[in-house]
């Protein structure tokens, strides 16, 4: 069962987005995807909130995860997230094996 965590980074004066701009330019979101496990990891912007970035990580299972987080690459992350004073919401979501419902694809235009 997939797992996906959604983490909310918010800061001051746009350091959210230079933190995600530092982790993309140093390559650890390319060693990061590399890793055994990942299934995605990406940031995005929200709309109505210039001091927030979402980061979308999804990871085959825990053992994925622990393994992340117990990686050398941690120690650098949290450096960063250290240098621009961020603060973190985390929300987990789980795959449905089952797929998407009948009655719901037809609102999905593909």
């Amino acid at each position: 069962m997939a797992i996906t965590i959604h983490i909310y980074y918010t800061g001051k004066n746009g350091n959210a987005r230079k933190f995600a701009e530092e982790m993309q330019s140093s390559g650890i979101v390319q060693e990061i995807r590399a890793e055994e496990g990942n299934i995605r990891y990406e940031y995005f912007l929200p709309l109505e909130d210039a001091e927030t970035v979402l980061l979308i990580d999804s990871w085959k299972d825990q053992q994925a995860i622990d393994l992340h987080h117990a990686s050398p690459m941690m120690e650098q992350i949290v450096k960063l997230r250290e240098k621009y004073d961020l603060h973190m919401r985390v929300e987990r979501f789980f795959s449905d094996e089952a797929g998407l419902p009948e009655q719901d694809s037809a609102f999905i235009r593909e």
